[in-house]
């Protein structure tokens, strides 16, 4: 039997609830590279998270099936691997420089082939000194040749600090950098690791082999990128074939691309717009109370803080228990009101990836304490881009805290196919009317947007009303349990 008859295709698994294709963000391998069993070979971006996907065969890469910035369907071809012979592997291959994790975290949840011990690791990323051209031209190779960079483009030289950039970076001859031509001196290398931090450079447009890295022997960190948008235009250049990289057209215009968070994200919100007659009511309410009562919560349990979103959400789910129309969906298919039996909270939070809303399922279960701590790890989870698809998906009801960013109201869009979302503007301190007496309070405004179909605006207003009473006196939540 030929190689070619024993080489093994592993195809893009079921990545998530729903999800039907991903982009490639990153290869984490090249052509002629040996892998292990669960070795991660991929980083792909679904409309739901990033995600480092392992390949179940051990072998050679023969072929890489899609450049990155490629969208590839579930199902279809990733990556083809093909058995080593007996000593085939090259020395020092399982031997690599202990690093910083690059990457989003994100772990394929469920998927893997169950062989080795539990006490394997996962195979670290290799240090990537390649500048950002270089990695252009692979892709641009890779695309030239039906997905597959062409073997044996390994790198030339030695990094400073000993590391080894991944092999398989196609560079020109001369080992010089893309773009640079026969005789001339080379471009500067930048140093990077991390491939969110290439990322980011791309979406914003900033030229890596320009900015200074101040991380261990030059490397450039996040910071790094972000310093060097404070930096005047033009001395900024952009990657116009990177996937999401904002393009320069004419002297002014910046084409965005809408690819992967940010195309799922519009495409919901047109669809909630289009599919859903939503009401906006809102209303002013002293605060003064729910502060006091954070306050002492916090006195007493120094250890377990709780939140300020916390208390919202548990006055949230006291709302939903006496209205639970607002928890609901309208299935338009089978022209039915479905009414959950659980309230799976979802929560508003602000990404790099854009705006998340991660939820949490059956809320009602969880004391104040407990949802304090879930959703603290929940945001912080979301803003790291390390929740699995599934913690992303379900919701029945939005809690939307846009008061972080120093407004005091809007008329949010629902999250679609959920019922309704409550808002919470900034609390400051207003002129305020207590017992006949003019007082300086804490004031906020709610506001909630809500499905027409599955009230009318009486139940709405009774709930905003409700969640009101309760900002205001927060003792009016034990009465109602």
């Amino acid at each position: 039997m030929t190689t070619v008859e024993r080489t093994q295709v592993f195809l893009l698994p079921d990545l998530g609830e729903g999800l039907s294709e991903a982009e490639i963000v990153e290869w984490r391998v090249a052509v002629g590279d040996v892998v292990t069993v669960d070795q991660s070979v991929v980083e792909v971006e679904t409309a739901k998270a990033v995600v480092d996907v392992p390949c179940p065969y051990a072998g050679r890469v023969v072929t890489l099936h899609g450049a990155a910035g490629e969208v590839r369907p579930v199902g279809q071809p990733l990556i083809t691997i093909a058995p080593l012979d007996g000593g085939d592997e090259p020395a020092g291959h399982a031997t690599y420089r202990e690093e910083e994790r690059a990457g989003s975290g994100n772990v394929l949840i469920g998927y893997g082939t169950g062989h080795g011990g539990a006490t394997r690791r996962r195979r670290r990323p290799r240090l990537t000194l390649a500048p950002e051209p270089a990695d252009t031209a692979r892709t641009d190779g890779a695309a030239a040749t039906g997905g597959a960079a062409p073997t044996g483009a390994a790198p030339t030289g030695a990094a400073p600090t000993g590391g080894v950039a991944p092999t398989g970076v196609a560079r020109p001859a001369g080992g010089g950098a893309a773009g640079d031509a026969p005789g001339h001196p080379a471009r500067p290398t930048a140093l990077v690791i991390s491939p969110i931090v290439r990322r980011l450079a791309r979406e914003r447009g900033v030229d890596l082999n320009a900015v200074r890295g101040t991380g261990p022997g030059g490397v450039i960190r996040r910071a790094d990128v972000e310093a060097a948008l404070t930096v005047p235009a033009a001395r900024l250049t952009a990657v116009p074939d990177a996937p999401v990289a904002p393009v320069p057209s004419g002297d002014d215009d910046v084409i965005v691309p809408l690819t992967g968070v940010r195309k799922v994200i519009a495409d919901k919100l047109s669809r909630s717009r289009r599919e859903i007659p939503e009401v906006t009511i809102w209303v002013d309410v002293d605060a003064t109370g729910l502060l006091e009562t954070r306050a002492a919560i916090n006195a007493a349990t120094p250890d377990a803080p709780v939140s300020i979103l916390a208390l919202l959400a548990r006055i949230c789910l006291s709302g939903l228990r006496r209205f639970p129309q607002l928890n609901a969906r309208v299935d338009t298919e089978a022209q039915r009101i479905v009414q959950s039996a659980g309230v799976h909270l979802g929560i508003a939070a602000q990404t790099d990836r854009g705006l998340l809303v991660p939820v949490l399922r059956d809320a009602q279960r969880l004391t104040t304490a407990e949802l304090a701590a879930e959703l603290a790890a929940t945001t912080a989870a979301a803003r790291a881009g390390s929740l699995p698809p599934a913690r992303l998906t379900g919701g029945t009801f939005t809690l939307n805290n846009y008061g972080v960013f120093g407004v005091d109201g809007s008329t949010p869009i629902i999250n679609h196919p959920e019922a309704a979302l409550l808002g919470v503007g900034r609390i400051v301190d207003k002129p305020w009317v207590v017992d006949g007496q003019l007082a300086v309070r804490k004031v906020t405004q709610l506001s909630l947007t809500f499905d027409h179909r599955v009230c009318d605006g009486g139940v709405a207003g009774g709930f905003l009303r409700h969640v009101a009473d309760c900002v205001e006196r927060p003792a009016l939540l034990i009465a109602a349990v």
